[in-house]
């Protein structure tokens, strides 16, 4: 039987990484629902909320890893904005390590409202275009609104860190829409910041006492195998029917949880 779920959890990670590659958003969103579900599903095991967002955590942190890895590898490092990963990677670090720290006394049923709260926004921000600034992309030294960086970033952590997340999905609309950071400035500065946040998640996680470490294990493995096939296939196909496709997945995901806890 462990056999059996070990091998689950390294396909689930690898396809849960894959569609954050290919579609470039948070992987939690999708894998928190492929690990609550699926195991339980097939009779391979039953995790709970707080082992699910634990192994989620884990999945952020080295995906997070791989992908600034391979920022530095392509020497687009000179893109990252890094005062604003400054104050926005210190204050969704204290966010979600307070968050992981707070999931080990919430109940599953809470656990999973936040989750809901989440994928209803992933949602509406996938049916939203992104337009962030285009002029300026080389330069890192745009001024922003430090208050409002600080205080939107440590609620993202916070919540994040309950869940397992990174917080990708709320953290670019922010700095494209309201922080007015470009483009590409914003996608390779959040790279940075979502793994400064999945520190701190992880470290919350670990206190908390609810990783399966073994589970967890393979789970990353796959998570390390999908995520860069996904990034190139991305880059040789028009990905907006998988998205919206993606969008129906996280709403009935998002319907089951609510209607769980209503």
């Amino acid at each position: 039987m462990d056999i059996l779920l070990y091998t689950v959890m390294l396909i689930l990670g690898l396809i849960g990484s894959f569609f954050s590659g290919l579609l470039g958003i948070g992987g939690a969103i999708i894998n928190y629902p492929l690990l609550l579900y699926v195991p339980d599903w097939l009779g391979v095991a039953e995790f709970n909320a707080q082992e699910v967002s634990s192994i989620s955590m884990f999945q952020v942190l080295f995906a997070s890893l791989t992908g600034v890895l391979a920022f530095r590898k392509q020497n687009d490092a000179n893109v990252i904005h890094k005062s604003l990963v400054l104050y926005m990677g210190i204050s969704i670090l204290i966010g979600s390590l307070l968050g992981g720290l707070a999931s080990r006394y919430l109940p599953s049923s809470t656990i999973n409202l936040v989750y809901g709260i989440l994928a209803v926004i992933a949602v509406i921000l996938m049916l939203i275009p992104s337009k962030g600034k285009t002029e300026r992309e080389s330069q890192t030294d745009i001024p922003f609104n430090k208050m409002i960086a600080v205080a939107s970033s440590f609620l993202v952590g916070v919540v994040s860190g309950i869940v397992g997340a990174g917080g990708a999905f709320i953290l670019i609309p922010i700095m494209l829409t309201v922080l007015k950071i470009p483009t590409r400035v914003t996608i390779a500065s959040s790279l940075a910041i979502v793994f400064i946040s999945a520190i701190g998640g992880t470290i919350g996680k670990i206190v908390a006492g609810h990783t399966p470490f073994l589970p967890t294990f393979f789970t990353v493995i796959g998570s390390i195998l999908g995520a860069p096939i996904g990034s190139r296939i991305s880059k040789g196909m028009n990905v907006k029917v998988l998205r919206y496709g993606l969008v129906v997945l996280i709403s009935i995901t998002a319907v089951k949880i609510w209607s769980s806890i209503l």
